[in-house]
């Protein structure tokens, strides 16, 4: 069978510089339909049997009963580059394996400017050492695995984080490892819709240990000092803090979800001077995941750490004991409280200072047990 001829839509015969000579096709019948001459083109044309609409190896047949006016819409849909249905070309179509070539390429191309800009130094950071491209691109992408499906993280409330403007997320402290503070970073980062980091406030032993150090100031966390803090909420960050400190991350199982101390409320003295609101957060599930059955307080002492934890599987089972339970968390943030109505020497009275700060207590304990009796199981 000859091959049709195609006449393309800018040809000058088709404005009417001579007569158009009719596409014809193979109708279904086996013969030949001309087209219609009142219109000026070819009518429907079947599919051949066996084939469904849309699937035909000559690219531009409809559906049966669909109109001539579609059939050319899909043809320049097709010319133009585009999938039928409205789809663009390289899209993945529904339930197709695995991403599209061109999702793949930009991948690639992505990561190798990524990699260019590391080894070129064609990065930025700030004055605290927070490196925004590598925490969005890698450290992340690190985590994000595990808060989505080791610990299955379930946020609750994250719309009572502003959309701008400085804050201050309050939450409890757990899990003989610091990974709630990591999970909630994750979360913030991840569920609000205004895609906010997060940017915590870390005791000074972070910033001992060598690699941890470098990673902390990477991710954006600084020194847990009033100084930083405030000219955090001041450039209209959202900064976190755990006033428990390692007195909460530290405590025994069978004082679980029981709040210890605030300190003497230095974060309440620092939202008030940058009239920032505070935020109370509530994280169930960090306090099973390491659950500390001792302390060897003379090991600790010689090492210099706060504690030296023992768990039913560390150290008995070596490294593999430091494999966290997989629990099922949740964060849940309450509703925020304002700071910004108090005059400026409100910061150095200390009846607001303690009123605030058990108010922000009471609520964080409150919603962790709310919390607790809403939850089904300590994994599921």
């Amino acid at each position: 069978m000859a091959d049709a001829k195609v006449i393309p839509f800018d040809d000058d015969r088709s404005r009417g510089g001579g007569a158009q000579r009719p596409v014809r096709r193979r109708s279904a019948a086996g013969g030949r339909r001309k087209a219609d001459p009142a219109v000026g083109r070819e009518a429907a044309v079947s599919p051949l049997p066996g084939r469904q609409g849309g699937e035909e190896g000559d690219g531009g047949t409809s559906a049966p009963g669909a109109s001539p006016a579609a059939s050319v819409a899909a043809g320049a849909a097709a010319l133009a580059g585009e999938a039928p249905g409205g789809q663009e070309a390289g899209e993945k179509p529904l339930g197709a394996p695995g991403p599209a070539a061109g999702d793949w390429d930009r991948r690639i191309a992505g990561g190798l400017a990524f990699l260019r800009r590391r080894l070129t130094g064609d990065y930025e950071v700030d004055e605290f050492g927070y490196d925004a491209e590598l925490t969005d691109q890698v450290l992340m992408s690190m985590l994000r695995p595990m808060y989505e499906k080791y610990f299955r993280v379930e946020v609750k409330g994250i719309e009572n984080i502003p959309s701008e403007g400085g804050a201050l997320v309050v939450a409890n402290h757990s899990g003989t490892l610091p990974l709630d503070g990591l999970m909630l970073q994750v979360a913030v980062h991840d569920n609000h819709p205004a895609g906010r980091h997060l940017r915590l406030l870390a005791a000074d032993l972070v910033f001992m240990l060598p690699v941890v150090n470098e990673l902390a100031r990477k991710a954006g966390h600084t020194l847990a000092c009033t100084e930083d803090a405030e000219r955090l909420l001041r450039r209209g960050e959202v900064v976190g803090v755990m006033p428990e400190g390692f007195k909460g991350i530290g405590k025994p199982f069978g004082e679980r979800y029981k709040l210890q101390r605030f300190g003497r409320g230095g974060f309440v003295s620092t939202a008030l001077r940058a009239g920032a609101p505070i935020v109370p957060c509530s994280i169930v599930g960090a306090e099973e995941i390491y659950p500390m059955i001792g302390n060897a307080k003379t090991l600790a002492r010689l090492l210099g750490f706060p504690y030296f934890p023992i768990t039913p599987t560390f150290p008995w089972l070596g490294p593999l004991g430091a494999v966290p339970l997989p629990t099922k968390w949740t964060i849940q943030f309450g509703e925020p409280i304002p700071t910004d109505g108090y005059p400026p020497e409100a910061a150095e009275d200390p009846m607001l200072m303690f009123n605030l700060t058990d108010q922000v207590r009471e609520q964080i304990q409150h919603t962790l047990y709310k919390l607790l009796v809403q939850r089904r199981s300590v994994f599921f």
